[in-house]
């Protein structure tokens, strides 16, 4: 790949014609048309929510040098390859969208600042490479000079290496964050349309995990309606089998929960009612496991992570329970004491028992000390939930 390197290239060039797209939140052109800034492979635009934007502004001010911005010459027209983050926030400033705050704490305008400061911005000479080469090329070295600032996520670079009609299309749906149907899917989802969070879960879900296999048997297509239909059906399923929107239920794995549960029946009063009161459960730790709990027939009860007996508690009814055995002359396991073999008269070290519930946990049990016993391992494995 060919770069040639420019130095007398001005921030008033590149922003004369600047607009940026407020419905998309993204700079599209610049330099009087010849610079596409946000070409289909570079992210959103986040140095606003990171609030780096003004912190260009201040090295202009200062002095301080932006670093290299690398553009992608194709015919008589560029687009950035590196950069975009940058050039966005100073096209933004001078085109009076966000202000900063001078020596006294005061916001600024760029139209209200001293003539000084604005020709200070407007004719600080930028560094940019002027570069050739092929589309691999190209997308070969987006990944490498991705290297500092806010790093790309990993949906941010597949989006970068399958460019075309099929992103263009998911990110006008998945990654605009003025979606009326944000809100709905932040109950489900964490993350933010900026950084394709949403965009990533909708294929991660549609292609059951297989996602960069996914996107580049559809990269040409210009049709996004299978991943939207099915990224639907996953949040309108799941919100109908749980009425109650709960912040326990963000982020979970939905897609493989769709997948393996969707076909069966669920009450959903009843769903509801038992939700709330294993939500309520002082002895149920893990609340987000409690919706695959309740899809799953409430049999997993790793899933809610059951608050276990202390220490204290297990070595205080070992030594009473290991007591009343040796003067019976029967095992300390009561299981095994009921059995005839060598086992009856076991008396077992604190290290070859589990501690157990006499009425178990599913059952109403408590986890204390007096519903506590101590089984061998043998036995209290094989007790389950009887």
């Amino acid at each position: 790949m060919e770069a040639i390197l420019r130095t007398d290239i001005t921030v008033r060039e590149i922003c004369e014609g600047f607009y940026y797209n407020e419905l998309e939140g993204k700079g599209v052109f610049g330099w009087n048309s010849k610079l596409t800034i946000q070409p289909e492979y570079q992210r959103n635009y986040i140095y606003a929510k990171a609030k780096k934007e003004v912190g260009v502004i201040d090295s202009v001010l200062k002095g301080y040098p932006l670093g290299l911005i690398y553009f992608i010459q194709v015919g008589d027209k560029y687009e950035v390859l590196d950069g975009q983050q940058r050039i966005t926030s100073l096209g933004r400033f001078v085109t009076h969208k966000f202000a900063i705050k001078d020596k006294n704490g005061m916001q600024q305008y760029f139209d209200s600042l001293n003539k000084e400061d604005q020709d200070k911005i407007l004719d600080t000479k930028l560094l940019i490479f002027i570069c050739k080469g092929t589309e691999s090329e190209i997308k070969e070295w987006f990944q490498i000079i991705n290297m500092k600032g806010i790093e790309l996520n990993n949906q941010e670079k597949l989006n970068a290496i399958y460019s075309g009609p099929f992103v263009s299309g998911l990110k006008e749906e998945f990654s605009n964050s003025n979606n009326a149907n944000i809100q709905k899917w932040s109950a489900y989802i964490k993350g933010s349309a900026d950084r394709q969070d949403y965009l990533e879960r909708a294929l991660q879900w549609v292609s059951q995990g297989n996602v960069e296999a996914y996107m580049s048997k559809h990269r040409q297509d210009s049709d996004i309606t299978p991943v939207k239909t099915y990224f639907n059906a996953v949040i309108d399923w799941a919100s109908a089998v749980f009425s109650d929107v709960l912040p326990e239920m963000r982020g979970l794995e939905w897609g493989r929960l769709y997948e393996e549960h969707h076909k069966k029946p669920y009450n959903v009063a009843e769903v509801s009612k038992r939700v709330h009161e294993l939500l309520a459960d002082p002895y149920v730790t893990n609340h987000k496991g409690i919706f695959e709990y309740i899809l799953g027939g409430e049999k997993d009860k790793s899933l809610l992570n059951i608050r276990v007996f202390d220490k204290a508690t297990i070595n205080r009814v070992y030594a009473k329970q290991t007591e009343a055995a040796k003067a019976k002359g029967v095992s300390n396991c009561p299981d095994c004491a009921l059995q005839e073999g060598s086992n009856s008269t076991r008396i077992y070290k604190l290290s070859e028992m589990d501690a157990d519930h006499v009425t178990a946990w599913s059952k109403g049990g408590a986890t204390d000390e007096g519903n506590c016993q101590m089984l061998c391992r043998h036995h209290n494995r094989s007790k389950g939930n009887k």
